[in-house]
């Protein structure tokens, strides 16, 4: 029996509008996922920091600002420092088709944009998410 899968939901940087970050929190709740929602305006560091602590399988970053291609390596970037190298990085947010290849080539292993319905972001996690045998 597998234990149950740990998600981070995080609003990255100066970011102010969170309801989608929320939808997708409680669609990952209703699904039977245990889910962290950080709140608004988290740094990387804190994120990263939030994901370890709480032993998360998956982090989900949304950001709307614009400035997901920092924010987003900057929260790969410190789990690659901090060691961990199997917590699955998954995203959402209003980020243009021509930077979704250069997110994965980053690490950024699935892009989420407005109104992909929440039935198939919790199928894809499901899909994507190893949690360990408990």
């Amino acid at each position: 029996m597998s234990s149950r899968i740990r998600v981070v939901v995080a609003k990255p940087g100066l970011d102010g509008h969170d309801r989608g970050a929320k939808v997708v929190a409680r669609a990952l709740r209703d699904a039977g996922m245990e889910v962290i929602y950080t709140g608004l305006h988290q740094t990387p560091e804190q994120i990263v920091e939030t994901a370890i602590q709480e032993d998360a399988d998956a982090v989900g970053l949304s950001v709307l600002s614009g400035a997901h291609m920092t924010l987003f390596r900057k929260v790969v970037d410190l789990l690659r420092e901090r060691g961990v190298d199997d917590m699955v990085v998954f995203g959402g947010g209003i980020i243009p088709d021509a930077d979704i290849p250069e997110l994965a080539k980053i690490g950024v292993a699935k892009i989420f944009t407005p109104g992909a319905p929440t039935q198939s972001i919790v199928d894809w996690v499901r899909a994507h998410v190893v949690t360990p045998v408990a």
